[in-house]
């Protein structure tokens, strides 16, 4: 019972999944660039920059390897907050609007 409390309260510490121990009650070592053992967790940041700069690039294997380090739903919160950032940084840039950035970036004409 108490592995499980553990492994629920992994699953709740962003970054982190259920049974993330091993058999030996180690956790396994988290690898992050140029594959590393860091020892602590990537965080939603970290797998937002790597999955969209990998997107990008068109390199769908780091990518991938980026949306496995978090969950899915945060891992769309990091991707939302990076995009909002990055217009916002363009806008600025341009000294135009963040409305006229984002729809010029996708090719959109303005409402």
């Amino acid at each position: 019972m108490t592995g499980f409390i553990r492994d629920m309260a992994g699953v709740l510490h962003l970054g982190r999944r259920a049974g993330g121990r091993r058999a030996s009650g180690r956790r396994p070592a988290v690898f992050h660039r140029g594959g590393r053992p860091t020892g602590r967790p990537h965080n939603i940041f970290e797998a937002a920059a790597c999955y969209v700069a990998a997107g990008a690039e068109g390199d769908e294997e780091r990518g991938a390897r980026a949306a496995e380090w978090v969950s899915p739903e945060a891992l769309a919160f990091g991707i939302n907050e990076l995009a909002c950032r990055a217009v916002l940084a363009l806008a600025r840039e341009r000294g135009r609007s963040p409305q006229e950035v984002a729809h010029e970036l996708l090719g959109l004409p303005l409402p």
